[in-house]
């Protein structure tokens, strides 16, 4: 990655210097403080392995969050779980199926559970927009459709920035109703990816407010399923469909698995028009993908998090001689057509070429305390001048945090991450869009490079699905239906919405630390 730093001045420096020497003597506020303790594991009782939950339609299930503790790197610490396990138990449901999630809140803060991805009805999507945040010892009966096949997932959607940090999400693995749907495979892996700021024996986490908003909360600790040692065992011969979920609270993941083959086959909603071979898979936060990846020697495969400037080991496959009972290896070897899928595309494409609808643009705007603390200058009409001591990176991604100490300083008082309607110049929960029923929108999505801090965002669309039709005008030449899209520094994105599901639903940066900084709008679709 090609990196370059703007010189500050001297009185800048300076000012550097007082707030580390403010932040190595006042750390309460940006570590764990008196009012949570990750260290405080008395009570809670200890995190177990997440387990898989097979349900019918019709049927009901309890899910319960609450605090666990749970060994990181052999120390414990108090986390919170869903059914006492991180990740939460993969609740796996046939396709078309309606089932209940019995939802209890047994931590001691407000909370919600958003299925995220799932097309259910719009009473029952646990966001602000649909339902009063939940109080300790509340319950609520979740009714859930899936209507679509896939991986999809689910989380608080209250101060996620501290509550998925601290381990509340797990996945739903929703069954296609056809057979055919994927191709044949040996078995198949479910794969949170995350990471956790763990500083001085402590996770670094603020309870009282949300931090860390300028870039978002990077962790140094990165975990597969909730751990840092995740093995899987497999044969020669055999093919592995991996379903990779995102569940950091800001971190990318390209996401690679060396010197095994590996096939890209599906999105967040499901399968691509057409696979492809990849050699890695980048995530961006609640970001899925499916891969399947054929194991055709012996030895042991390293699961690596592979970015431009440094490879992070996150977890092994370990392939034996023992002889399989079937080979996969020609289909795995075939790269198919989904037709149902293209032929779910098809009546969008119309509106692919078309002007858009609507047009957005994040942009950043930051306190004065702040923007000394960055750099920023002001220009002589009036405006800022952007990007000051950022790294400027090629491929429009930051991987890193690359300004810890004014990320670490920054708060919801010093920074507003903004969604701005083009059209009329309003922003974030100001923003009052109306669609009509199953009349598909175009969106443009402008990710301002001259903004006090450009950096990227994976934009998340509540309730529907979309499709990613351009980057910067370049047509996409494999579709799969999304519900988040990453979008990169100085980009500009086009999605196709489907807006078929009707009530009042959020967007947002799903940069957790984003959202709480003001980075959502909500719409509406009118039946």
């Amino acid at each position: 990655m090609n990196k370059k730093y703007f010189t500050i001045s001297f009185i800048l420096a300076i000012v550097f210097i007082i707030g580390a020497i403010f932040l190595s003597q006042n750390k309460t506020s940006y570590t764990t403080g008196k009012e949570y303790s990750s260290a405080d594991i008395d009570g809670p009782a200890a995190a177990k392995s997440s387990e898989i939950v097979e349900l019918q339609n019709g049927d009901s299930y309890d899910l319960t969050a609450s605090y666990v503790k749970k060994s990181i790197s052999g120390r414990e610490y108090r986390m919170l779980a869903y059914n006492d396990s991180i990740p939460g138990p993969l609740i796996k449901i046939p396709q078309g199926a309606e089932v209940t999630i019995n939802f209890k809140n047994d931590t001691d803060m407000k909370t919600l559970l958003h299925s995220h991805g799932v097309r259910m009805d719009n009473a029952f999507d646990g966001s602000q927009v649909t339902q009063e945040e939940m109080e300790p010892g509340e319950t609520f009966s979740y009714k859930l459709k899936f209507p679509d096949a896939g991986m999809y997932w689910y989380h608080p959607h209250v101060r996620e920035d501290y509550e998925q940090e601290l381990g509340l999400y797990g996945n739903y693995l929703v069954v296609p109703a056809s057979a055919d749907y994927w191709s044949p495979v040996n078995r198949e892996a479910a794969l949170f990816l995350d990471d956790i700021l763990i500083e001085d024996g402590r996770i670094a986490l603020s309870k009282k407010e949300a931090d860390r908003t300028l870039m978002g909360r990077f962790g140094n600790v990165m975990l597969v399923n909730g751990d840092t040692n995740y093995t899987l065992s497999t044969k020669k011969g055999e093919v592995v469909r991996f379903y990779v979920t995102n569940a950091a609270n800001t971190r990318p993941f390209n996401f690679v698995i060396a010197g095994a083959k590996m096939k890209l086959v599906g999105a967040d909603g499901g399968a691509y028009e057409k696979d492809q071979l990849a050699d890695a898979v980048t995530l961006g936060p609640s970001e899925r993908a499916v891969v399947e990846v054929l194991f055709d020697t012996t030895g042991a495969f390293a699961i690596q998090n592979k970015t431009p400037d440094k490879t992070y080991a996150l977890g092994t496959v370990t392939v034996s001689t023992d002889p399989i009972d079937i080979s996969y290896a020609a289909e795995f070897n075939k790269l198919r057509i989904h037709n149902k899928i293209v032929q779910s595309i098809d009546p969008f494409r119309q509106y692919f070429d078309s002007a858009p609808d609507k047009q957005i643009k994040l942009s950043l705007e930051m306190g004065s305390e702040m923007m000394n603390m960055t750099g920023g200058h002001m220009m002589p009409d009036g405006a800022m001048m952007g990007g000051m001591m950022m790294s400027e990176s090629s491929d429009g991604i930051e991987w890193e945090d690359t300004m810890r100490m004014a990320n670490q300083m920054s708060d919801t008082d010093s920074i507003k991450w903004k969604i701005v309607d083009q059209a009329t110049g309003l922003e974030n929960m100001k923003i009052d869009w109306s669609f009509k029923h199953a009349q598909p929108v175009k969106i443009r999505i402008f990710n301002d490079p001259n903004s006090m801090h450009p950096m990227q965002h994976p934009m998340h669309f509540h309730g529907q699905q979309f499709l990613v039709t351009a980057r910067d005008g370049v047509p996409e030449t494999n579709l799969a239906w999304k519900d988040t899209i990453l979008v990169k520094a100085g980009e500009t994105v086009d999605i196709v919405l489907d807006a078929s599901n009707p009530g009042a639903w959020m967007a947002h940066c799903h940069i957790a630390e984003h959202l709480e900084a003001g980075m959502m709008f909500s719409f509406e679709v009118k039946s």
